[in-house]
Order: C-alpha cells, then structure tokens, then sequence
C-alpha cells in the first residue's frame, strides 16, 4: 500500500466585512471605467486584391463582381456590360475599435474576414476602405496589405489548412478621418463604474480617493458606481483623473469557481471555503472534518479567549491502494492537488466538486462552462 501524506489548509467561511479577501494593492484605473472614456466600434464592407487564385467565386458571390465595376468604373476604367470573372478578388467585412480621444491622422489597427466563399486571403491587398461608426459616419479609412496566420495548401488528392485563412489583420491599417466631439473639461461631475461591481471594492475606492483629497469628494451611489464631484477643485477635470487613476486600492473578489468542462480545466480563488462533508465517488472517498480548539492568552495578558478552528480532509482511494492522509488546515487547491496525486481524472474533480457545491459543503459561486 502506498502512502501519500500532504500538508493542506482548510479556508473556512468567514464574513468578509472581518477578513479582507484580497490584500493584493492595485490602482483604480485598472478596475474602473471613467464616464465618458470609451471606445466606438467601427465597421466597413470593401475588396482584397491579387489572391493566388484563392478569391470569390462568381457563382456564390456575385456581389464581388458587382463592387470590382463599381470599383474600377470610379478610376474611371469602364467594364459596364463586360463579363468579369476574377479569381484573385474577395468582398470583406473590415472592423476596428475608435479609440476614445483618437485624433486625426493617427493611425489604428483592423481585422478582416472574409463574406464569400474565398479559400485564403494570403498575399491580399485591401482596397480603400471607409469605416462607419454606429451612426453611419465615416470616421476612418482602411488600406494596406494582409497578414494572415493561418494556412491552406491544397493539392489533386489532399489538402491541410491550419488556422483559419480566410482572416487577417493589418496593423495600423486604418488612418482616423473624423474626431468624435467631446469635451471632457467641461464635466462638473464624473462617475466612475466598477468593470466588477462589488459593494466591498466599491467602498474602498471611495475611501481611497476622499482620503487622498482630503474632504468627501466622492459618493458611492450602488456597487457599480462611485460619483465624484469636480466643483471644489481648481485643476482640470483630467488632471483631477489622472492623479485619482494611480492611486492604490484594495480589491476584493467573491468566492469563485470556473469550471470549463470541454477543456477540464478548474480555476478557483483564494476565499473558497469547505464546510463539515463526506463524499464518496467511485472508488474515491473524502471526508472533511472540523474541531474547535480554544486559545487562551497569557498569564497576565490583556486579551481574550479565541476559538480556533482545525480542519482535517482525508482521501481514500480503492484499488490501487493508494491513500492520502492529509494534515489538519487545508485549502481547496491543496485538496485538488492531492486528487491529482492519486491520478483523479480532471472530469472526476469537476464532478467532486459539483456535487460539494450542490450538498452545500462548498461555500463560492460555481460557474460551470
């Protein structure tokens, strides 16, 4: 019988307004949105040229055809009535993301995919492309050659493709052609929005930026949003947001587990929790245990009696006559490490875990993909 002995540590379930959940220090501006601060998406339909043959098929995309004349008639080449029948030429969707305070000239980068049935778009140039915002403006405009990462070699009795071909990107593809209008001076009052709503975080940020100005400038008005009011400041409002987005905050995060079950991959935070709980699945059995021990404080000591808790976690599995005992004070990444010391399959944890949670023993939101 072989013995496996592991040190685990049991997290219990305690109140987070006692025990922070996280004590990592970040700054604001990576867990907020500031108002008016976004990004526009943008979207335009034109051709790639000089495919190696690898273009639209007339048959099944006769819209190609229809853009190259329109196309060429513009250059002032005349093909009306004329029969063409390009192989090296594919209609594509263009997209790109504005970003907030763009400016004219300054260039973005775009993606590019293919509507027909082309096989590649390897070695394509893009022509001229305007790009349209939400509310049918032209913003930018896109040109330049592909670059593709994937990979379609065909030959007479066989063909590989790796990646997917029919889409690429060109950096810095797209020139900016219109500004959007925003004045961001002209705020009075800002709010800021939590990208991960959360009441405890949201409080933090509060404290964090009252504290560093001095006097109560910013309200928490729901978990999501902290407003912040610009009257009692001499500065800029963006001056006001660049000294606020670099300060430290706490963040805290819930009790979590994300489970992919395509992939059989488990990922779970710091704060979760077992409770008192047995299972049994398969040749497998787990038993979690809980024992108050008291601590006194010295003789003569100022302090109080605590009661501590100590939890064991022992694992058995049958069969190969593998056992792991594990220590009192375990944690839940301990627990699966010992389950993958015993060649537990990653679909059997999911499954442990499934049935802890569903039996109430495992105290974090389990998301299952």
């Amino acid at each position: 019988m072989k013995w496996l002995c592991l040190s685990l540590l049991i997290a219990l379930a305690i109140p987070t307004s006692f025990v922070p959940a996280s004590d990592a220090q970040t700054r604001i501006r990576d867990i907020v949105d500031v108002e008016g601060v976004r990004q526009n998406d943008l979207v335009g339909y034109g051709i790639v040229v000089g495919l190696n043959g690898t273009g639209d098929s007339v048959r099944n995309a006769p819209y190609t055809e229809d853009t190259l004349s329109d196309m060429l008639d513009r250059l002032g080449v005349n093909v009306q009535g004329e029969a063409i029948r390009p192989n090296n030429v594919a209609a594509v969707l263009v997209t790109a993301t504005l970003p907030s305070f763009a400016r004219t000239g300054s260039t973005i980068d775009i993606s590019v995919a293919s509507i027909g049935d082309a096989k590649s778009l390897e070695g394509g140039t893009l022509i001229l492309t305007p790009l349209k915002g939400a509310d049918n403006n032209v913003y930018a405009v896109a040109q330049g050659s592909i670059i593709v990462s994937g990979l379609d070699v065909q030959a007479e009795a066989a063909r590989e493709t790796r990646g997917t071909p029919t889409t690429g990107s060109i950096p810095d593809g797209a020139r900016i052609e219109r500004e959007i209008q925003y004045d961001f001076n002209q705020n009075r009052t800002l709010a800021l929005a939590l990208r991960n709503p959360d009441f405890t975080t949201a409080a933090q940020v509060e404290d964090t930026i009252n504290a560093a100005f001095g006097r109560p400038v910013a309200v928490m008005r729901d978990p999501g949003t902290i407003d912040l009011s610009l009257t009692s400041f001499n500065a800029s409002p963006a001056r006001i947001v660049a000294d606020i987005e670099n300060l430290p905050v706490t963040v805290t995060t819930p009790a979590r587990i994300v489970i992919d079950e395509k992939s059989g991959t488990i990922v779970f935070g710091e704060d979760v929790s077992i409770s008192r709980v047995a299972i049994a699945q398969g040749n497998i059995s787990i038993k979690v245990s809980e024992t108050r021990v008291v601590s006194q404080p010295n003789p003569f000591a100022r302090g109080e009696s605590v009661t501590l808790p100590r939890s064991t976690i022992t694992i058995e599995q049958t069969g190969n006559g593998n056992i792991a005992m594990l220590q009192p004070n375990s944690t839940l990444s301990e627990l699966i490490r010992g389950l993958n010391a015993l060649g537990v399959a990653p679909q059997e944890m999911i499954d442990i875990i499934r049935s802890m949670s569903a039996a109430g023993a495992l105290h974090a939101e389990l998301v299952i993909r």
